[in-house]
């Protein structure tokens, strides 16, 4: 098990792009995030995308470390004027509470309310997390999923 103080978070810089890239290509982890880039193999779109984030002040980016190792990212980004909080943890590391003691950490400074989170109808362990950091689900909606190349359910999750 893994303690809150073993947790760091810091700004995301661009040398831990690559990481992220690599997290991103497993297949299971691609599948219970299921709204992800159209073509999740492409290093070249990800990394100019991503480095845009980096310098939008709207986007509250952060790398997850646990003894000193990039073990995921957190963000907080804004759509339509709402605020979205979105997380992934290398799978390497699931099942050991971090993404909810990062989520708890994030939010002590992220102090945008109220901000949302949407997962996968059927990604219970986002879904866990979610509602650990006192997210409310509130709703659902429907959406083409890339991951899965199909249109799915996901729950709307907001926390106040």
């Amino acid at each position: 098990m893994i303690n809150d103080s073993e947790i760091i978070l810091r700004k995301t810089v661009i040398t831990d792009l690559p990481f992220f890239f690599i997290f991103q290509l497993d297949d299971e982890a691609n599948h219970l995030a299921a709204f992800t880039s159209k073509d999740p193999t492409d290093e070249t779109a990800y990394l100019q995308k991503y480095s845009k984030f980096l310098n939008d002040k709207t986007i509250n980016m952060q790398t997850i470390m646990v003894n000193n190792i990039i073990v995921g990212s957190i963000a907080k980004f804004e759509i339509e004027g709402e605020a979205e909080i979105t997380y992934w943890i290398d799978k390497k590391f699931w099942g050991n509470s971090i993404a909810t003691k990062a989520l708890k950490t994030f939010l002590k400074s992220e102090n945008t309310r109220p901000i949302f989170g949407r997962v996968a109808f059927d990604n219970f362990g986002s879904q866990k997390v979610l509602e650990k950091c006192n997210f409310i689900r509130i709703g659902m909606a429907r959406g083409f999923a890339n991951a899965r190349q199909s249109e799915i359910e996901e729950f709307i999750y907001k926390l106040t």
